[in-house]
């Protein structure tokens, strides 16, 4: 299965009833099941996908890009497919000899569950893992350890395929585009030249940084020199160097002049000054110790009876 992305290439489909020979890279729609328990574990049919819950929101559902009689299928699925017909529909069932092989128990382990939380794994049965570079799956999990299979889930399993080849794609760039979806997951941006058995490959600028592509390419070399018996593959990377804009400037518009017209100022306004009324000092009372005893005022001796006036004489004094 492939990312989800559409067919990029149209690819046509070869006569129908035409034979399959080894290298043939075809189209072909099919189901797989599990012979014993009749489990669904592979399918190109969303629809069934969907129904035996084994959906993946990250594929593309429809007919699939196989390369034929290479080693790259079950070899009881290879040797069958060599005898099909494009438009024909097959079902075989294939040993477990000739399909992921017999199970070997010696590739069952036990781990400590400490091992899995050191990684913030929390183990499960099913949940497929990678233990010392190995892939893997959980079978069983128990007080502080987990069984570990390194076989593969389908070994020792019988399978049995519904099949159908709906093209044999022959035009050398159909060919490129849909190996490069089967070893990077796109076609878009590559830009394929083709001369005998000389093939010269233009990356787009998305795959140049890519670190899925420094892998890819090495696949695309080796399923080219098996499907299209290509000589030599060169790959064109093409670093461009960007031109430099000058900057436009653009024409600014002067401003208006406009006519200054002094504006009369007007007159501040006369204020009358009125004097402001000064606040006199407060006279401080000197302290009651502080203050100076006044001098009393001698009193003048009153005259004499006889030398007062006579309408100053009392009565008395006027008896006398």
């Amino acid at each position: 299965m492939t990312e989800k992305k559409q067919p990029e290439t149209n690819a046509s489909a070869d006569v129908e009833g035409s034979k399959i020979k080894a290298g043939d890279i075809v189209m072909a729609e099919f189901d797989a099941w599990i012979v014993d328990t009749n489990e669904l574990f592979d399918t190109t049919n969303e629809a069934l996908a969907k129904e035996n819950n084994i959906h993946n929101e990250k594929m593309v559902y429809g007919a699939q890009p196989l390369i034929v009689g290479k080693e790259r299928l079950f070899p009881g699925l290879d040797e069958h497919m060599l005898k099909a017909e494009v438009g024909k529909e097959y079902e075989v069932v294939i040993p477990s000899e000739k399909a992921a092989g017999p199970r070997d128990p010696k590739l069952v382990e036990l781990h400590p569950v400490r091992e899995f939380l050191k990684q913030d794994i929390e183990p499960r049965v099913g949940l497929e893992v990678t233990v010392k570079n190995r892939p893997a799956y959980i079978t069983a999990v128990t007080a502080g350890r987990v069984r570990v299979d390194f076989n593969n889930r389908l070994a020792g399993k019988s399978l049995k395929y519904n099949y159908k080849i709906t093209q044999k794609p022959t035009d050398p760039k159909e060919i490129v585009a849909l190996l490069l979806k089967m070893a990077y997951g796109s076609s878009e941006g590559f830009d394929v030249e083709h001369h005998g058995k000389s093939y010269k490959i233009k990356l787009p600028d998305s795959c140049k940084y890519d670190q899925k592509w420094f892998i890819a390419k090495y696949r695309v070399v080796s399923d080219l020199r098996d499907v299209a018996d290509a000589e030599t593959v060169t790959f064109l990377e093409e670093y461009v160097k960007p031109e430099k804009k000058e900057p436009v400037l653009e024409a600014k518009a002067e401003p208006e002049k406009k006519e200054s017209v002094p504006e009369a100022k007007a007159e501040p306004e006369k204020k009358e000054s009125v004097p402001e009324a000064k606040a006199k000092p407060e006279k401080k009372e000197p302290a009651p110790e502080a203050k100076k005893a006044e001098p009393e005022m001698k009193k003048k001796p009153e005259p004499a009876a006889e030398s007062r006036a006579p309408e100053e004489l009392s009565e008395e004094d006027r008896k006398v």
